[in-house]
């Protein structure tokens, strides 16, 4: 199975607040909107805070872009557009492994906690990987995704 996306690999991403500028002389009609922000944040899978932390500002500034409370930064339609990039490239990545395989199945995670205990590298939540895998489902007839199995508690 694919691996996250290297990118992700042991970022330590939110660890400082980042400030988003745009470029000079920015056109109004070029500005990612509130409801395309949102609109992608949910496609990613992602919660306003997964998202705050990914680009490093609070989860508050994400809630004042979407009401619109703000204009958003061209540098947020930049780094959302590579996270799109990033996930489009997990996708196909999967469903070329899968899609010859006769009865597929690929694994996903219940918990951020679940999803970073099989992939330390990634700091991307588990629901972005649920919404990626909801993704690879539409693409590869057959399959079956399920949850790793439980650990046994004692």
């Amino acid at each position: 199975m694919p691996r996250p996306p290297a990118p992700y690999r042991g970022l330590s991403y939110g660890a400082t607040m980042t400030k988003y500028t745009d470029p000079p002389g920015m056109p109004e009609d070029e500005r990612m909107t509130p409801a395309e922000l949102k609109v992608v944040r949910e496609f990613l899978g992602l919660s306003s805070a997964a998202l705050a932390k990914y680009l490093g500002v609070s989860d508050r500034t994400v809630r004042h872009w979407e009401e619109g409370k703000y204009p958003i930064p061209d540098g947020v339609r930049l780094e959302i557009e590579k996270l799109e990039k990033i996930t489009a490239e997990f996708v196909a990545s999967v469903v070329e492994k899968l899609m010859d395989i006769p009865d597929p199945v690929v694994v996903t995670y219940r918990t951020d906690e679940e999803y970073r205990a099989a992939h330390p590298e990634t700091q991307l939540p588990a629901s972005w990987h649920r919404a990626a895998i909801a993704r690879v489902a539409q693409e590869v007839p057959g399959l079956s995704i399920t949850f790793p199995p439980r650990e046994e508690i004692s």
